[in-house]
């Protein structure tokens, strides 16, 4: 038995299929992590999304900014979907559309195996906060997302502000949290986000971290496999397992094997999109 974790696959199901023929997926003994975005910009996204559906109780899958994005569109009027990019287009009007779109909604932010020792979310964690912090907060999304309150989480979780606080109510709580699971790379030592800095370690601003190596942040027990970041590459270091490596801009799509405590990950990658 075999535990993968899979970096982001964006609509790319050509991809993801050689992947899973490479670790020799097999839904009898083996299971998948995904770290999110699995929509988007790849061309097949209608295709990925009803592979890893199709998967479901072989997977653990994590929401990440781009799946809450389809989840917003989708509450729009029928005119406004038609003026979104024909990938997205392709779910928004499919037959099997809401059967989708509920499993989608359905999926946390944050994953937590104590037992294995991982856990996986998309994008960061607030440098203060503990895994035991940040399932809290995940699960106070998750439980809006599931709950009669989505419909307002999901038409206002757009925007930059307000910066995390734990004072924050409403949405813009809400806002805040999604930013921190599925938008954050670089922040300041007191968590401030940087948004629009998205390049590798090295180009950003003085002042700002890469959100796993800002100074004082709090100790984690658990490993974190995450994606997001493509221009960060594969990166493991500090219990931080990076795994986003650019399949949809034509880098490869990669797989890391979950394995105990002491033993060094495996990793598999196959080509990406072609440009």
């Amino acid at each position: 038995m075999a535990t993968w974790a899979i970096g982001d696959l964006q609509g790319c199901y050509d991809p993801t299929q050689r992947l899973l023929d490479k670790i020799r997926f097999d839904p009898a003994r083996d299971r998948l992590w995904f770290c999110g975005d699995l929509v988007n910009r790849g061309g097949q996204s209608l295709q990925t999304l009803r592979l890893i559906h199709s998967l479901a109780i072989h997977s653990t899958v994590v929401l990440g900014n781009h799946d809450l994005a389809l989840l917003s569109i989708a509450r729009r009027t029928e005119a406004e979907q038609r003026r979104v990019n024909p990938d997205l287009q392709s779910i928004l009007f499919a037959p099997d559309r809401d059967d989708l779109l509920h499993w989608l909604q359905a999926l946390p932010l944050l994953h937590v195996d104590r037992g294995s020792g991982w856990c996986m979310l998309h994008a960061g964690l607030m440098p203060k906060w503990t895994i035991a912090i940040a399932e809290r907060r995940a699960g106070e999304v998750q439980a809006r997302l599931q709950g009669p309150a989505a419909d307002k989480l999901l038409r206002n979780m757009y925007g930059d502000k307000p910066g995390w606080s734990p004072k924050l109510r409403g949405v813009e709580r809400d806002r805040a949290i999604i930013n921190v699971f599925t938008r954050m790379r670089y922040c300041t030592p007191h968590g401030r986000i940087a948004f629009e800095t998205k390049g590798a370690p090295g180009t950003q601003a003085i002042g700002l971290y890469p959100w796993f190596a800002v100074p004082g942040q709090a100790a984690r027990e658990l490993r974190i496999v995450c994606g997001h970041w493509s221009t960060l590459g594969l990166m493991i270091a500090g219990g931080v397992h990076a795994i986003d490596t650019g399949c949809v801009w034509g880098g490869p799509l990669t797989a890391l094997e979950l394995v105990p405590p002491g033993e060094a990950p495996r990793i598999v990658q196959v080509p990406g999109r072609s440009a």
